[in-house]
């Protein structure tokens, strides 16, 4: 087979390179062992946010009491399960995503890929020649630590797909997936226990977010264990698992999702032919996602992130190099994520840890949301905290309910370099969430002198 560009893995970014260079008149193959489309539809952001908002429209029924009368809740996950499998997923067919790129122009191949030189891979025992592009998009699967393999256990994927929940959940990994399905899990009756390692949940948030949000999921049943050690892991029933900890206690529990982060996997994908190390945390590109000449890779895999929203990011830039077309080179400066728990919480740029590792004046700025009107109306819980250098804000946490379209604003104020002047000059819409960055720009002991200023 040979084609103008060969496109291996069609997730997220794989996808939408080989869409838009097909719909540009591109001969394009595809080649995709699992679904088209990749983990976000199938496994990730969609079906697990269609869990988190069931759960949430649990805890806002709970919170009815002494706000609007009184409320029996009553959960049921059978129409979660099923919008997942039914209106999601397709029950985790890609027959549509695989229409549409061929309705493009582009030929699909399902299989196995592995790169044997600069311009050609193998799939399904055939040799397969990009004339002029490569694209590498193969993103990255759950990580399971080998203690873990010989046990029952859960990833992501399983526990999306779950049609019953078990009546308890062991957690291992307290990270953003772990604590979205936990907290989930958790709205909907089962006990769930959550096992880390690092000393606090959300290691990569600010301290104050991993704070609140330990605080938030004890309040709610859930029972977390941070600095934990792990001697050793055995069976538990048809289908659970016993944690032993190091001087702790013994955890069992009907089920054990592992969620211990997602690695590429470069070895199987064969990058050694290209000169690269297999053994990389990802595949290195510059600005224009180009690897070496006439190889380009994008999302997951290039190791800046597993977000589907880079991986769109980064897929818009290389269609526009392979096409020769003008366009911005990545930077990442600015890259947002959001943690979908209940608070929400959203993140971009640089941590204060890190703001002031990197040098230079660095100046916190921080607002309860409780203390705003939103967050009084609401009786919500969170904060917005501002990290500055040198006038300039490089990064910013905004944790309360939408916290994720708070960051909106200040994303922008990060990638625009604004200084904190200028977010200071602004108005802020009254009552809303994004009124904290105003408030935390303005603190009532420093109003009259920034006033005068």
């Amino acid at each position: 087979m040979e084609a103008d560009v060969v496109v291996v893995g069609l997730g997220v970014g794989g996808e939408e390179v080989a869409n838009r260079l097909a719909s540009a008149g591109r001969d394009v193959i595809g080649i995709e062992a699992e679904l088209t489309g990749g983990e976000c539809p199938y496994w990730g952001c969609i079906p697990s946010k269609m869990m988190v908002r069931a759960a949430e429209l649990l805890a806002e029924g709970r919170r009815i009491p002494g706000m609007a009368g009184t409320s029996v809740v009553t959960p049921d996950w059978a129409p979660v399960a099923r919008r997942i499998r039914d209106e999601a997923t397709d029950s985790w067919n890609d027959t549509v995503a695989v229409q549409r790129f061929v309705g493009n122009g582009g030929r699909f191949v399902r299989g196995w890929a592995r790169v044997t030189g600069p311009g050609t891979v193998e799939v399904n025992g055939e040799r397969c020649t990009a004339r002029r592009a490569l694209v590498l998009s193969t993103g990255q699967r759950a990580f399971v630590p080998p203690a873990f393999e010989a046990v029952a256990h859960w990833t992501n994927r399983e526990a999306v797909e779950a049609e019953t929940l078990p009546e308890s959940l062991l957690i291992i990994g307290g990270g953003a997936i772990g604590l979205e399905i936990g907290q989930a899990m958790s709205r909907f009756g089962t006990h769930v226990t959550v096992v880390e390692l690092g000393e606090r949940l959300l290691a990569p948030e600010e301290p104050e977010a991993s704070e609140l949000i330990t605080e938030v999921l004890r309040r709610e049943g859930m029972e977390i264990h941070t600095g934990a050690r792990i001697e050793r892991v055995e069976p538990y029933g048809a289908t659970g698992a016993t944690v032993h900890l190091d001087g702790g206690p013994d955890l069992s529990a009907d089920r054990m999702l592992v969620a211990t982060g997602r690695r590429s996997d470069l070895a199987t994908l064969g990058v050694g032919a290209l000169g690269l190390d297999e053994a990389a945390r990802g595949i290195p590109v510059d600005g224009n996602m180009r690897v070496m000449p006439g190889v380009w890779a994008v999302g997951d895999v290039t190791g800046h992130g597993g977000f589907t929203h880079l991986s769109m990011y980064q897929a818009r830039i290389c269609t526009a190099d392979i096409l020769g077309l003008p366009h911005f080179e990545a930077d990442y400066r600015a890259l947002p994520h959001v943690t979908f728990t209940d608070p929400e919480i959203g993140s971009v740029g640089l941590t204060e840890a890190a703001a002031r590792q990197d040098g230079g004046g660095v100046t916190v700025y921080h607002a309860s949301v409780a203390a705003s009107a939103r967050g009084f109306i609401h009786r919500a819980e969170g904060f917005v905290k501002l990290v500055a250098r040198d006038g300039v804000l490089v990064g910013a946490t905004s944790m309360c309910p939408y916290g994720g379209e708070v960051l909106g604003l200040l994303t922008l104020a990060v990638h625009a370099r604004v200084a904190v002047d200028t977010l200071r000059s602004m108005i802020f819409a009254y009552p809303t969430f994004h009124r904290a960055v105003d408030a935390a720009l303005w603190p009532p002991s420093n109003a009259a002198n920034m006033a005068g200023a």
